[in-house]
């Protein structure tokens, strides 16, 4: 299917068992993730030949990163090896009107530190013929910004796909910070995948008559601000995910696609209770990219949208699921029965 490279943070999660909050808790549940990492995980689960690049501490807590990616089938031959720790974050875990809640420690990571020189962008990219990254990588530090747009670079001279998941944490920048890095960088991208924060806060554009915690979505805004972007930026397809949140255990799923002026639908998922939404985004992604590889627009909205609902079902970053459990839900197959 072809080789598909992510860059980006895998970092150590630590988060309260169930749903305990942080002052409750005399332990914590380990897990590995972060955008493009989850991204190469679902890639991987669906068959694809999928690589992911980033530098790992020369120690057991970068070997256990390594270690599960390797699990799930992800090639890590590009991994650099070195520099001071490995980033961490904490997770607490929301029910009905209480949120989630995310504490990072990731200042001064191996990622974050890495210089172009750690990478031999050559190799990495010969024969890739899709590139995904996220605004995340580019948010933790100068040095990872001159490695996303060489990335970048390197992709466009071999001829592969570029996606972006825009991805603003405002815990890592702010939304001036964000659009004067990001803005450039669009001119490399030919997918953009983003929620309508994203939109707004990483390239100023708001979709009107959207409330997404009122549960209030407007399809004729997105449609407008999708036409604007790509006139703006020349993206080839533009994707965002519609969420429509009733609370942190229940929400509505569906999404939309433009490609080549044409606008398309999903069906529309009730998540009601998530277990799990971190990752949801990244699942989307990863999906959207297997669709737009192998299914017709429609298909590949719908494939993207089953994918990221299973996620929101499942323990942990990684979305763990086979092509076959995604094309069943895609399917209709939504009944939750024991498979015998």
């Amino acid at each position: 299917m072809g080789k598909i490279v992510t860059l980006g943070e895998i970092m150590l999660r630590l988060s309260t068992p169930g749903q305990l909050r942080f002052t409750q808790a005399h332990q914590f549940d380990v897990h590995y993730g972060g955008g493009e990492a989850n991204v190469a995980v679902s890639l991987a689960q669906f068959g694809h030949d999928a690589y992911f690049v980033t530098k790992l501490p020369k120690n057991e807590l970068g070997d256990a990163a390594c270690q599960s990616l390797q699990s799930y089938h992800v090639n890590t031959d590009y991994i650099a090896r070195g520099g001071n720790r490995l980033g961490i974050y904490f997770l607490e875990t929301g029910a009905a009107m209480r949120p989630s809640k995310v504490i990072y420690d990731r200042a001064n990571s191996s990622i974050a530190e890495a210089d172009l020189f750690d990478f031999n962008l050559d190799d990495i990219f010969k024969d890739c013929t899709w590139f995904h990254w996220s605004g995340i990588t580019p948010a933790i530090s100068k040095k990872a910004q001159l490695l996303v747009k060489a990335a970048c670079i390197k992709a466009k001279e071999v001829g592969a796909t570029i996606s972006v998941d825009l991805n603003y944490r405002k815990k890592l920048w702010t939304p001036k910070e964000a659009q004067d890095v990001m803005i450039p960088l669009m001119s490399y991208v030919d997918v953009c995948i983003g929620n309508e924060e994203d939109a707004e806060l990483v390239l100023g554009y708001k979709p009107k008559h959207v409330n997404i915690s009122q549960g209030e979505l407007s399809l004729d805004a997105y449609q407008s601000i999708f036409k604007e972007m790509k006139e703006t930026f020349g993206f080839k397809v533009i994707a965002t995910t519609l969420r429509e949140s009733f609370s942190a255990t229940k929400n509505g799923w569906s999404a939309l696609l433009m490609k080549e002026d044409q606008f398309y639908v999903s069906k529309r998922y009730l998540i009601d209770p998530i277990i799990d939404r971190v990752g949801g985004g990244d699942s989307f992604s990863a999906g959207l990219i297997h669709g737009l590889l192998s299914l017709k627009p429609q298909e590949a909205i719908e494939f993207a949208v089953a994918a990221s609902a299973l996620k929101h079902t499942i323990q942990g970053d990684f979305n763990v699921v086979s092509l076959n459990e995604v094309n069943q839900l895609m399917n209709g197959d939504q009944s939750g029965r024991v498979q015998r």
